[in-house]
């Protein structure tokens, strides 16, 4: 028996009453397309890995619905279908992994059936899972991961309440300074960053804020009764970061400069209309505070060779 992605997997048991049981495979596990297979069931949209029976047999793409047994599988017993090779801690929140493989594959300018092709699947089962509430197995979620250049844990997001930076140190470190050009292109135009400012009370606080870049001025939105608010009209601290535990490195830019409100209301305007997304905190954040960064430092963690 031998498969190629998309082709259906058809299991007849007429002596059982067990009736006809049909799926899509969506992931082969050898070059030459011999079992067992990844197999998305119609009946219940599950994936699950098989090896087909002898009364199992494949229905090619370019085979008509009504089209006879090509090939069927000399072992015996009815098709098995067992767990994936490495259970779950936890099930995903449905859909939550798709939108995640969407996210990263659009962020690095793949196609989805350039995506499909490197994670060895059907373009057909990446859109289902991409668009729908879709369960894959880990096999296929490994698959992905690889293709997409991440990890498993990363698509299911299972260290999501951890803090970052718990694994261990590269053997042979490198810290280097990072030049102001390089700290502005990893500020890019947008993100979640944090600002460092003196609450009413006397005492410091760091808080989260969605930020926007203009003219290189790092600008948020807040309320005018928030802690995030003391920062108008004093001299701040903002810091962006990104942490890579699967390769043990990573990068932080710290901005430092008078912040201030903006009032001008064109300038409102226009920042309300460009900005890549509401605070994630929600509520009315209308005040836009503004930072002129009169120091911009930086420093990148790498492997030592690099």
């Amino acid at each position: 028996m031998r498969a190629h992605l998309g082709d259906q997997l058809v299991i007849e048991s007429p002596a059982t009453g067990d009736g006809k049981r049909d799926g899509e495979i969506v992931g082969l596990h050898h070059a030459d397309g011999t079992p067992p297979y990844d197999v998305h069931w119609s009946d219940t949209d599950e994936v699950t890995l098989v090896f087909p029976g002898p009364d199992a047999h494949i229905r090619h793409l370019d085979q008509a619905p009504g089209g006879t047994a090509q090939e069927s599988h000399p072992g015996a017993g009815q098709a098995a279908a067992v767990a994936a090779p490495k259970p779950r801690t936890r099930t995903p929140e449905a859909g939550i992994v798709g939108r995640r493989v969407a996210e990263e594959r659009r962020r690095q300018g793949l196609s989805l059936d350039e995506t499909a092709r490197r994670a060895r699947m059907a373009p057909q089962y990446l859109a289902h899972l991409e668009e729908r509430p879709a369960d894959p197995t880990m096999a296929a979620l490994i698959r992905l991961a690889d293709a997409l250049g991440t990890t498993a844990t990363a698509l299911l997001d299972e260290g999501a309440d951890l803090p970052p930076g718990q694994a261990h140190a590269l053997p042979q470190p490198q810290l280097r300074d990072l030049a102001p050009d390089e700290c502005r292109a990893l500020l890019s135009t947008h993100g979640v960053g944090r600002v460092a400012v003196t609450a009413s009370s006397g005492h410091p606080a760091i808080l989260p804020v969605n930020y926007e870049v203009v003219d290189e001025a790092i600008a948020f939105r807040t309320a005018p009764d928030s802690v995030a608010a003391a920062a108008a009209e004093a001299e701040v601290a903002f810091e962006v970061d990104h942490l890579d535990d699967t390769l043990s490195r990573g990068w932080s830019v710290l901005a430092v400069g008078p912040a201030s409100v903006v009032t001008e209301p064109e300038a409102v305007r226009s920042l309300t209309q460009h900005a890549h997304t509401t605070p994630w905190a929600g509520g009315e954040r209308e005040m836009w505070v503004s930072i002129r960064p009169t120091s911009l430092t930086g420093r990148r963690i790498t492997p030592a060779e690099q």
